[in-house]
């Protein structure tokens, strides 16, 4: 049976919390979330007018000069975030890959120290890439939603499944299989879903209309606009690393070959 978080609104400072940011998932109005990385990146998307902040975990392993897949020591990827919350004043929501091998007890503890009103887990291994029996996914997620209401942490768990992205097959297999997963971890304390690797506006729209939650979707190559995604009742639309990997490949395809030969890196 699923666990009801605590409602706390805002936070003593003013920030939208666990609560604030559940609000924003709306089918078919969907949370626009540009990922950061750090805490500029953030004030960025901040300033821009989105109203909640992303991270994605190979974003942030990358300028913390290591690989995606947990590779990252889990102290830092909690420092970086908690940098992330305290330089803007909306919520934010972070890539946590599966956890890091954190006990859930543990997990929430150092987690909601950060000040982050949510996280994503997902359900394979980081460093195989191998997919966790349903059963001990939605285990995971009932154990972490307790232990946020036992801790008082309001947290929004966006549940990560990758079928799309691991297990390579007929379109109407991984559906199915999205499907099951995806309501097995919003009855055990999961906010919202979230189907790594879905483009296809028909398997989109069959997994917005088949989960009894918000469905988050990559924005990937911009293939589907957002007005689009809007109307396959998308309820989270983010970027993952895409938005950095562009940024730094600008700066290393265009401007650092201007600045080596003696031209004006910044002209257009």
């Amino acid at each position: 049976m699923r666990a009801t978080p605590a409602a706390t609104g805002l936070d003593p400072d003013g920030r939208g919390g666990g609560a604030a940011l559940r609000r924003l998932h709306v089918a078919g109005a969907p949370l626009v979330v540009p990922n950061a990385w750090d805490a500029a990146s953030a004030r960025m998307i901040e300033a821009a007018g989105f109203p909640a902040v992303a991270t994605s975990s190979a974003a942030m392993a990358a300028v913390l000069g290591h690989d995606d897949g947990e590779r990252a020591p889990v102290g830092e990827v909690l420092a970086a975030a908690a940098r992330i919350v305290r330089a803007v004043r909306v919520p934010v929501t972070v890539d946590f890959e599966r956890g890091y091998g954190l006990a859930p007890a543990e997990l929430v503890e150092r987690f909601a120290a950060t000040g982050a009103a949510g996280l994503n887990l997902e359900d394979s291994h980081p460093a195989s890439g191998d997919m966790i029996d349903i059963t001990e996914q939605a285990d995971f997620l009932s154990a972490v939603r307790e232990a946020a209401v036992a801790q008082g942490a309001d947290l929004v768990i966006n549940a990560r499944t990758d079928l799309f992205l691991r297990r390579p097959g007929p379109a109407r297999e991984q559906v199915a299989g999205t499907l099951a997963r995806g309501a097995r971890y919003l009855e055990a304390g999961a906010d919202c879903v979230y189907p790594i690797g879905a483009a296809d506006p028909e398997v989109i729209r069959a997994l917005a209309e088949g989960l009894p939650g918000p469905v988050n979707v990559a924005y990937g190559n911009g293939g589907l606009s957002l007005a689009r995604l809007a109307e396959l009742g998308v309820a989270r639309v983010s970027f993952g690393p895409a938005l950095q990997r562009h940024l730094y490949d600008t700066f290393g395809s265009v401007m650092l070959p201007a600045v080596a030969s003696d031209r004006n890196p910044f002209a257009r």
